[in-house]
């Protein structure tokens, strides 16, 4: 077990390696000049000379990339080009809400999509399959944002239930921070006005999000369910007479659940890409939004910080979502 958690760790760092390698060479083949972007249209050339000696870009690109690892190892990413803020206070800043709408959105998909797999599988070939087979394909085929549009469309322009922006009433503070999520830190400051008030603005979008991963949360159960119904030790539980309710819920569905948790680690990769889009959609204040007002903006070190920082989640959850998967499935080996 320690050399397999060992052999996990070592590929997961140079996963993260890799990516910072990738991502600083990719940036090095923009036309655009950082010195240029930080400098400003009015810059004389003198001052641009000065820019580029102090951020480092008079220097060989072998040094700046040595540099450039040597920062992010130390949890330096920089300064933002525009803003000239440290892009770690920045993404500190933005992050609890990129990822309380992304557990919010995974806490939906789990919730929903196991028992809707579940039931389909059951209820083969009725109306509740033909319906949960269409929901799967719609899920699949529409990308969050155009979700998020249409929600927007019916449920904020239409009917007016839920707020278009934002994550509180503008009229309300935000509560006194301390974990940086609202719905959390309204609870411990005791604010129920704004805690109802996060859950208004938090539906919307955690549905445009959630959308497309119930679809597939719900298609991996579903087939799951129906091949581990086939197993022989089902047929023989059955025969026993065991209770129906027994069997699906003791015997089949923690076995037809293992796939669902191997998807669940790519899965969150797919919540915090997608709500890059769903945040400009509703003027959500966090990395994807700060993500896309950066590559809008040239802000080439914002860039690399907010997608670093998304890789590291990604990688991470794919091998916690690995080092799980062992435990609930005996056949995966550990050598």
């Amino acid at each position: 077990m320690v050399k397999f958690l060992l052999d996990r760790i070592l590929l997961l760092i140079l996963k993260l390696f890799g990516i910072a390698t990738i991502l600083f060479f990719i940036i090095q083949t923009l036309p655009a000049d950082p010195a240029a972007v930080a400098a400003g249209p009015d810059a004389r050339p003198e001052q641009l000379k000065q820019i580029r000696k102090d951020l480092g870009l008079d220097k060989p690109i072998i040094v700046q990339y040595i540099n450039y690892i040597k920062g992010i190892l130390k949890g330096d990413l920089g300064k933002s080009l525009i803003t000239r803020e440290k892009i770690i206070d920045e993404l500190n800043l933005r992050f609890p809400a990129t990822l309380e709408l992304s557990l919010l959105a995974a806490f939906v998909v789990v919730v929903i999509s196991i028992p809707l797999g579940v039931i389909s599988s059951l209820r083969r070939n009725s109306i509740i399959d033909y319906s949960t087979r269409l929901f799967v394909i719609t899920g699949v085929a529409i990308p969050p944002f155009i979700i998020a549009l249409i929600l927007q469309l019916i449920f904020s322009q239409y009917f007016n239930l839920f707020p278009l922006e934002g994550r509180l009433d503008a009229e309300m503070k935000p509560p006194d921070y301390v974990t940086g999520f609202y719905t959390i830190d309204s609870i411990i400051n005791g604010s129920m006005d704004k805690l109802l008030s996060t859950l208004h603005h938090l539906f919307l979008p955690v549905m445009s999000l959630a959308f497309g991963r119930l679809a597939v949360g719900t298609r991996f159960t579903r087939i799951g369910m129906i091949e581990t119904l086939k197993e022989q030790y089902i047929l023989v539980a059955e025969s026993k007479g065991l209770k129906k309710s027994r069997i699906i819920f003791k015997h089949a569905l923690p076995n037809a659940i293992i796939p669902v948790i191997a998807m669940l680690g790519v899965q969150i990769g797919f919540l915090l890409s997608g709500a890059v889009l769903v945040e400009v959609v509703f003027t959500w204040p966090g990395l994807g939004r700060y993500a896309v007002d950066s590559v809008i903006s040239f802000d080439y070190y914002a860039v690399i910080g907010s997608t670093l920082l998304i890789a590291v989640i990604f990688v991470t959850s794919n091998t916690l979502v690995d080092i799980l998967y062992t435990k609930f499935d005996p056949r995966v080996s550990l050598n």
